[in-house]
């Protein structure tokens, strides 16, 4: 499946107009944050706010097909066997989704035990996650940024104090979406957990949730992690952000009555606040 011009170009950060993509491959990117837009009058332009992100969207995306008829279970080992060449074919070798916790859970895995108890700068990969199993009692909390994801314990007490006032168990299995697959969502499907999403404080990361996440577990087993404070940090977010986003996030809408207070809050106060901003860098407050 060949790469269109137009995307190789934003894969090497060059910017593209807006003629020139694919329309509902553009929308799918810019929902995913993936793309900035860049404005010439009345004409838009894009460019990728991440190329590494994007790469590892598409190829994820990619992945559904082959360039080959072969098996789908096939590995790329059993391919490279077959064809004598592994790359021929796209198939992700690496399936799954990373976990993080800071303290230990007990969880299953191909049916025998499994602790997952990370030491503290590394996390651990499920890769086999449809036969992964934590206990019905652990609260799942998807983190969108990985820099979040990676430091934990330096929001410790921010969790903990959310957690608590919001009367939920405080056993928590961290997860990230990184890297952009259907795995971790097919996995939250097939668990009774809840499911809170902590991601960034504007319109596209809601929309992400929405789309993503709330639109699959439905509304009593999913919810987005609003702190108590967005309100005030939202004031110092970032304007340019949020107006990058406005024209096609602009009307969205959620029936859940915390997500749509959010929702207002960030059209008048019309800032975005990047979920990095509650990382406490600071050793003593791990």
């Amino acid at each position: 499946m060949a790469v269109s011009t137009s995307m190789q170009a934003l894969i090497k950060g060059e910017q593209v107009s807006g003629s020139k993509l694919n329309g509902k491959l553009r929308d799918e990117l810019l929902a995913e944050g993936l793309l900035l837009v860049v404005f010439h009058g009345s004409r838009q332009s894009f460019r990728a706010r991440d190329v590494e992100a994007l790469k590892r969207f598409l190829t994820d995306k990619d992945e559904k097909y082959r360039l080959l008829e072969v098996d789908a279970s096939d590995s790329r080992a059993s391919m490279a066997t077959k064809t004598g060449n592994s790359k021929l074919v796209m198939v992700r070798s690496c399936p799954g989704f990373p976990v993080n916790s800071y303290e230990p859970i007990e969880c299953r895995l191909n049916g025998y035990p499994f602790m997952i108890n990370p030491q503290e700068g590394s996390f651990l990969f499920v890769t086999d996650w449809k036969t992964f199993i934590i206990p019905e009692d652990v609260i799942v909390i998807g983190i969108e940024n990985m820099e979040n994801f990676r430091m934990i314990r330096w929001q410790k007490a921010f969790f903990e104090k959310y957690l608590q006032s919001h009367e939920f168990s405080n056993r928590v299995l961290f997860v990230s979406r990184y890297p952009q697959s259907t795995d971790l969502r097919r996995w939250l499907c097939s668990i009774p957990n809840h499911y809170l999403h902590f991601g960034d404080f504007d319109l596209a990361g809601i929309h992400i949730f929405l789309s993503e996440f709330q639109q699959y577990l439905g509304k009593e087993r999913s919810s987005y992690l609003i702190p108590d404070d967005i309100e005030s940090r939202l004031k110092s977010g970032s304007k340019k952000r949020h107006d990058e986003q406005y024209c096609r996030f602009r009307d969205i809408q959620s029936d859940a009555y915390e997500l749509q207070q959010l929702i207002n809050i960030i059209h008048r106060e019309r800032k975005a606040y990047d979920q990095e901003g509650y990382i406490q860098y600071n050793p003593l407050g791990k």
